[in-house]
């Protein structure tokens, strides 16, 4: 890029005029004359190609964040070993969690780890769990990120709460804020939903693009997937599922899901606020929030990770079994799944519901598990130290907002 480009300025969203007819009529009339007639949806301008125009003291700030990055998941694996399975398993939940609560999603360590097992766990674990499902399916098809890659990640996302629109492009148009009975008040109105298969096949183009430095990459992307919201619900969560997708596919991370949700969600207006300047031709705002949720992301996920593996250590120590013993295999999944129950025990290291009610028991008299079911059947035992952990996490975020 030149010094002229770097000058010039990211194109602005525009805007087109679109017939509509007032659906609700249960308004006062009021309301009616204020969202009856046309309004104004937003017409994309196309990126595949342009220039991405950002300072170099920016620029600079981005190499650095990746290749903060890439350290902190190359450190992590070369740390952990063998125990690197369960901690990047808790790493892709905090990160699916904090991405939900984005969207006023809350849900406890507790809940979430119940909605894994299949236990009954309130609606928001479900939902959280969903996004689980979306960030691997992402992870996993990093490598060639499409729009098909989309459909599929938004699929697992909504799969159990709406079925009938996971993985498939919006027919309707759809408004950010506002009133339910129209767009006119919005504060943001994408683009008509005839519009969204060409926006679509425009940012693939841009996603495929080797000349941009990769963290600022991936946030104009999601800015601009934002602002496309090719769907009618999830489009928060599976724009977050596609950076981490691209991170993955650039080779930032390649062993486990650092948690930059976390970051954004420390200053969750200042993120929305990035959004919408990005929408007005400002691309700064949204790369600046990337970079300093990345920076918050490497600190607080090597603080978590740290916590998280002092708690296994001290599991072990206060343990007595035999080195072959399945006891200590549980020790270690204990990290991704603290909450357990003797179905998960015996499907997941394959052995007899004796032997795994046995190990449980072991656990419990060394105070590693603690019965939480108060229940003579279908029984569920937690971890309240890795518990404790993960929602001090979360607590954490609150307080920084705060």
């Amino acid at each position: 890029m030149g010094n002229d480009q770097v000058s010039s300025r990211w194109p602005a969203v525009e805007y087109e005029e679109r017939p509509w007819s007032v659906r609700e009529a249960y308004s006062s009339r009021t309301q009616l004359r204020k969202h009856s007639g046309p309004y104004r949806a937003a017409v994309l301008p196309s990126i595949a190609e342009i220039s991405v125009p950002l300072p170099v003291d920016l620029l600079t700030e981005v190499e650095e964040a990746g290749r903060g990055l890439a350290r902190f998941d190359a450190h992590v694996s070369s740390e952990l070993g063998c125990e690197l399975g369960p901690m990047s398993a808790i790493l892709l939940r905090t990160e699916s969690a904090a991405s939900s609560q984005i969207e006023n999603l809350t849900v406890g360590a507790k809940q979430l780890a119940l909605a894994e097992l299949g236990e009954h766990a309130n609606r928001n674990a479900v939902i959280v769990t969903g996004n689980v499902r979306s960030m691997e399916a992402a992870v996993d098809l990093s490598r060639a990120v499409d729009g098909q890659t989309l459909l599929a990640m938004h699929r697992e996302l909504l799969a159990e709460s709406d079925p009938e629109h996971a993985g498939r492009w919006r027919e309707e148009q759809v408004w950010i804020g506002g009133r339910d009975i129209g767009p006119h008040l919005a504060e943001f109105v994408p683009p008509h939903h005839a519009r969204v298969p060409a926006a679509i096949d425009d940012l693939i183009g841009f996603v495929r693009r080797d000349d941009i430095p990769a963290l600022a990459h991936i946030a104009i992307a999601h800015a601009q997937f934002e602002t496309i919201h090719p769907f009618t619900d999830g489009n928060g969560r599976t724009g977050r599922a596609l950076v981490h997708a691209m991170l993955s596919g650039k080779g930032l991370t390649q062993h486990v899901t650092v948690p930059i949700s976390a970051g954004l969600l420390v200053r969750t207006n200042r993120y929305f606020d990035a959004l919408t300047r990005y929408r007005a031709g400002d691309v700064e705002a949204i790369v600046r929030q990337f970079v300093d949720a990345t920076f918050y992301a490497i600190d607080s996920g090597s603080k978590l990770v740290a916590q998280l593996r002092a708690v296994r250590e001290s599991y072990r120590e206060k343990t007595s079994a035999r080195s072959d013993s399945v006891v200590w295999r549980i020790i270690d999944a204990l990290v991704a799944q603290p909450v357990v129950n003797t179905a998960f025990v015996t499907g997941k290291f394959d052995i007899s519901g004796v032997a795994a009610q046995r190990a449980i028991d072991r656990l419990v008299d060394s105070g590693v598990l603690r019965d939480a079911s108060k229940r003579s059947r279908n029984r569920v035992w937690q971890a309240d130290e890795i518990l404790g952990v993960l929602d001090d996490f979360a607590g954490g975020i609150r307080r920084v907002r705060g």
